[in-house]
C-alpha cells in the first residue's frame, strides 16, 4: 500500500495507520505531519512499533503494545534514591574532610571498600593518576534534598582545589528495587541503543570502549545480538551476564544490583561540577522511569532527548554535544 492508501483506509485505527507509514520508511516528523498529530505521539507510537518488532525477533511469545507504552511520557518529580562516586586528586584527605564538615556534611576517611555508609566517605583509588588521588563516595541520597547535599560536596571539593583528569570517572548508582525484570532489561536495552548518542555528550576517552573501566554494552557482539540477549533475559542474573559478561567495568553495571539493590552507571567523565553531575543524575533517573513501559528509538538524536526528559535537561545535553564536537 502507498502512504495515500494507508491514510485513506477505513476501519483501521490511527495508530495502525501510523505504524504502516513507519513500515514504509517515513520519519516520525513526516508521519506526525501526515496524520495531523503531535510529534510526541508519533514518537511513542514509533517506540511501541519498534518494541513489538524487537519482541517478535526473540524466541518468546509476541506481545502487543500496552496502553502505557503508547501514552505520552511526562517526566515526574525527581524522587529516586541515588549515590555518587567522584574520583579526583590534588587535595589531602584531611583538608577535604574538614571542608566537607564545614559544609554541614558528615564525612570520614576509610580504606578502599564497597560498603554503603550513612555518611560521606573518602577512600583510596588506585585507578586515579595524580598526587593525593581519592574517591569521594556519598551515602544513599534521595531526590532534590539529596541534590542539595551533592551541591555541598561539590562546593567542598572545589573550595579545596580538587582536580580531575582523564583517569577520573563519575559513577552514579540509582536505586532499582522498584523495578521488575522487564523494566530492568528494557533499561539496559535502552542504554545500549542510545550509546552512540550518549557518547556524543562525553569526552572521547569515555566513548565506545575507549576506557577499560566503562566499556560498551555491545562488547564484541553485533548490536542485534546484544539487544536480543538482553531482551531475552528472564532473571537479574541472566541480565547481568547478558549486559556485562563476567565483570562490572561497563557503562551500565548490573552486578551492583545483587550487592546493593542499585544499577550503576559508569560512563560519565570525572568532574566536581555540580551542574554536570546533577543533570546526569536526573537524565538517568528519567531514563529509568521511561524504561518501565517503553523502548526508546535506537540512535535517538541528542536533540530529541526531550522524548524522556524535561526541556532544560535536553537543552543542556544538546549544548554539551555541540561543545564536544571537536574534542
Amino acid at each position: 500500500m502507498t502512504a495515500a492508501q494507508i491514510i485513506a483506509s477505513t476501519g483501521t485505527t490511527k495508530t495502525w495507520k501510523m505504524q504502516q507509514l513507519f513500515g514504509l520508511g517515513l520519519s516520525r516528523r513526516e508521519v506526525a505531519t501526515m496524520m495531523g498529530v503531535g510529534y510526541g505521539f508519533a514518537q511513542n507510537v514509533y517506540a511501541a512499533w519498534v518494541a513489538a518488532g524487537a519482541t517478535r525477533a526473540l524466541a518468546t511469545p509476541t506481545r502487543t503494545a500496552t496502553v502505557a507504552a503508547l501514552a505520552p511520557f511526562t517526566p515526574g518529580a525527581f524522587t529516586r534514591t541515588f549515590g555518587v562516586e567522584i574520583e579526583a586528586y590534588g587535595v589531602t584527605r584531611e583538608a577535604l574532610l574538614a571542608e566537607l564538615r564545614a559544609q554541614g556534611l558528615e564525612a570520614y576517611g576509610e580504606g578502599y571498600n564497597h560498603t554503603t555508609r550513612n555518611y560521606w566517605k573518602i577512600v583510596s583509588d588506585a585507578s586515579v593518576s595524580g598526587a593525593h588521588a581519592f574517591e569521594l563516595v556519598s551515602p544513599v541520597l534521595r531526590g532534590y534534598e539529596g541534590l542539595e547535599d551533592l551541591a555541598r560536596a561539590c562546593r567542598a571539593l572545589n573550595h579545596c582545589g580538587a582536580q580531575v583528569n582523564a583517569s577520573c570517572g563519575l559513577h552514579v548508582h540509582l536505586g532499582a528495587q522498584d523495578l521488575n525484570i522487564e523494566a530492568m532489561r528494557q533499561l539496559v536495552r535502552n542504554y545500549l541503543v542510545l550509546e552512540s548518542s550518549i557518547d556524543r555528550v562525553m569526552p572521547s576517552n569515555r566513548r565506545g570502549s575507549a576506557n577499560r573501566y566503562c566499556r560498551s554494552l555491545q562488547r564484541s557482539r553485533t548490536m542485534l545480538e546484544a539487544e536480543r540477549q538482553i531482551l531475552a533475559a528472564t532473571t537479574t542474573q541472566e541480565l547481568s551476564v547478558a549486559a556485562n559478561g563476567n565483570d562490572r567495568y561497563h557503562k551500565v553495571n548490573l552486578q551492583s544490583f545483587t550487592r546493593q539493590g542499585t544499577i550503576e552507571f559508569r560512563q560519565h567523565s570525572g568532574t566536581t561540577n555540580f551542574e554536570k553531575i546533577s543533570f546526569w543524575v536526573k537524565f538517568l533517573a528519567n531514563l529509568v522511569d521511561y524504561s518501565k513501559a517503553r523502548l526508546v528509538t535506537p540512535n535517538l538524536p541528542v536533540a530529541e532527548f526531550t522524548t524522556f526528559n524535561q526541556r532544560d535537561i535536553a537543552t543542556y545535553f544538546t549544548r554539551r554535544a555541540t561543545a564536544l564536537q571537536t574534542r
